[in-house]
């Protein structure tokens, strides 16, 4: 029989080598798969290179994987916001590096990624610091830059459900970057707040299919049986 859950999230991480790309879901805190960065930190994999929407919010998340000078890169578009602190010192003392990728172009890197396509070109960033160094070309009278893919060693997203083949649904907008990251690595490690039954997720609803997802650990389901519970000892009494 097909599982892909396994019992923790330290196991759903343990063999993330030092070194490795990893690509984390979320936009801000939205989406952003916690608990497996957690336990990414305490695994211990170091000179990590991230690939994510940002560089951390307030200490926690990814935030606390840098403090513990785990990453040696961030590839983000917005490495600075109110609660960037640790990313900001990080970089000003120069002990992380970071590639800056206008939010677009870091999708469309990672789609890419995922579609086999080569490269691609894109106007945004041309004439600017960020097209120092790359290839352009004028298409029908306009100005491009050549981008290449995004490819990851592991992913690590968060979806609302899931079941035993991988199959994956998202809530609102912690969708986000998770489909296409989960397309673009080698190990798609998948946070969900439900496991359900085969046959429990509309197909037509299904927004990751479980061929991209190799493991899945379900951290919402004891919450929820517990509640399961509450509600039948109420309706009893």
């Amino acid at each position: 029989m097909i599982s892909k859950f396994v019992s923790s999230a330290a196991a759903a991480v343990a063999d993330v080598q030092d070194g490795a790309t990893v690509m984390i879901g979320g936009f801000g805190t939205a989406g952003q798969p916690v608990d497996l960065i957690d336990a990414l930190l305490e695994q211990g994999a170091k000179d990590l290179v991230i690939v994510n929407n940002n560089a951390g919010n307030g200490e926690v998340g990814l935030a606390a994987l840098l403090k513990a000078h785990r990453v040696r890169k961030v590839i983000c578009s917005f490495p600075r916001q109110l609660d960037s602190q640790v990313f900001d010192g990080l970089y000003r003392s120069g002990k992380v590096e970071l590639e800056l990728v206008p939010q677009g172009n870091l999708a469309e890197r990672i789609r890419a990624a995922g579609a086999g396509i080569g490269a691609f070109f894109t106007p945004t960033g041309y004439g600017t610091l960020l097209a120092e160094g790359k290839e352009t070309r004028e298409i029908n009278g306009r100005q491009y830059v050549l981008e290449y893919p995004l490819h990851a060693d592991y992913a690590l997203i968060k979806a609302e459900s899931g079941d035993r083949w991988g199959n994956l649904v998202y809530r609102k907008t912690a969708r986000n970057f998770g489909p296409i990251m989960a397309t673009a690595a080698k190990v798609t490690v998948a946070q969900v707040n439900q496991a359900v039954e085969l046959g429990e997720l509309n197909p037509e609803c299904v927004v990751t299919p479980g061929i991209f997802v190799q493991r899945m650990v379900a951290l919402g389901v004891a919450v929820r049986a517990k509640t399961v519970q509450k509600r039948d000892v109420t309706s009893r009494t």
